[in-house]
């Protein structure tokens, strides 16, 4: 192998104009799905103190906002409901005036295809007490009735025009069960992007200010994954691939950067990685501070994700992102 001089490393970082043209991981607004909180009843929107540049949405600013959306060539919306009454069970998720399928039916109105709408299905922002699905008398997750009401929830957003259902709960066999549901119900076209290695992570913290979805008390430990595990991830990552997943899922993105990777050498099917409210605020608060520029912290962590595999980031940055580097 040749070395220095003959090797120079630098001559393709010279301009750039040159890195432009040998980067070999992009950042493109097709790639960049942003997430959004509906707040039924809500009218306009109102700022989340923890999440700087993110807000609670009513429906008709939604609709403006997937406007801004498609402009920007943005992958997608992912769309999660706050309700305005909730219960043990989570009722809420399945109704089809909820929060979520009135704003998909709003965003199909105004933008009718030109936009890929996706609907996260998990109870926690539907239950009274914040958990995943109804509790047993010890106060864990009841799996199967779990899963029983994300199949009634993936209906009920597909039969309100979503594209893309993605299930979060973490429950074993809820791919499967709403790959039935969905046919079942002559919704075999809607894809199933399945949140398969999601990780009981410190970083959801302003998640759960954004979606009123903080625990009443307990923990999600018992079907979230332990971060120490890697091994398991794949093989959560093979189950969900094998029971229909259109797409599979790694949440959170930049700590587990690994996982991500992994996903992408063992899997054939596009690979999607959730960069977190708590990922998306540090580098605010920190930004805030002058502890760091903010534009190129976070431009080089979703690019990071990219790097490792992802084909899909969701990310509250990604109208930002969006944006020409010299409007950013």
């Amino acid at each position: 192998m040749s070395r220095f001089p003959t090797v120079r490393q630098r001559r393709l970082r010279r301009t750039p104009a040159l890195r432009r043209a040998f980067a070999e991981t992009r950042l493109h607004p097709a790639a960049l799905v942003l997430p959004v909180f509906v707040k039924q009843g809500l009218q306009g929107h109102t700022p989340i103190a923890s999440m700087p540049g993110v807000a609670q949405h009513g429906v008709d600013s939604v609709v403006a906002l997937a406007r801004t959306a498609v402009e920007a060539g943005l992958g997608g919306m992912i769309l999660f409901g706050i309700p305005t009454t909730k219960d043990a069970e989570g009722t809420g998720g399945w109704d089809p005036q909820g929060p979520v399928p009135a704003a998909i039916r709003a965003i199909r109105a105004e933008v009718g295809d030109e936009l890929v709408v996706w609907a996260d299905v998990c109870q926690c922002e539907y239950t009274d007490h914040g958990h995943c699905g109804p509790l047993d008398a010890a106060g864990r997750v009841i799996n199967d009735l779990a899963v029983e009401g994300y199949v009634r929830d993936a209906v009920a957003y597909a039969d309100a025009g979503a594209d893309l259902v993605a299930p979060s709960g973490m429950m074993d066999g809820q791919v499967a069960a709403i790959r039935g549901g969905l046919d079942a119900a002559g919704h075999e076209q809607v894809g199933i992007v399945a949140y398969a290695a999601k990780f009981a992570s410190a970083f959801y913290g302003p998640f759960r200010d954004a979606a009123e979805s903080t625990m009443r008390d307990g923990d999600r430990a018992g079907h979230q994954m332990d971060p120490a595990n890697a091994r398991e991830a794949r093989r959560e990552l093979d189950l969900d691939a094998a029971e229909g997943a259109d797409a599979l899922m790694v949440k959170p993105a930049l700590p587990y950067l690994d996982v991500v990777a992994a996903a992408r050498a063992g899997a054939d099917l596009p690979v999607a990685a959730y960069h977190v409210s708590g990922e998306y605020a540090m580098i605010k608060a920190a930004a805030a501070n002058g502890w760091l520029d903010g534009e190129r912290a976070m431009a080089e962590a979703v690019l990071s994700v990219l790097r490792a595999g992802a084909d899909q980031v969701l990310t509250y940055a990604a109208l930002e992102l969006a944006a020409p580097a010299e409007e950013r």
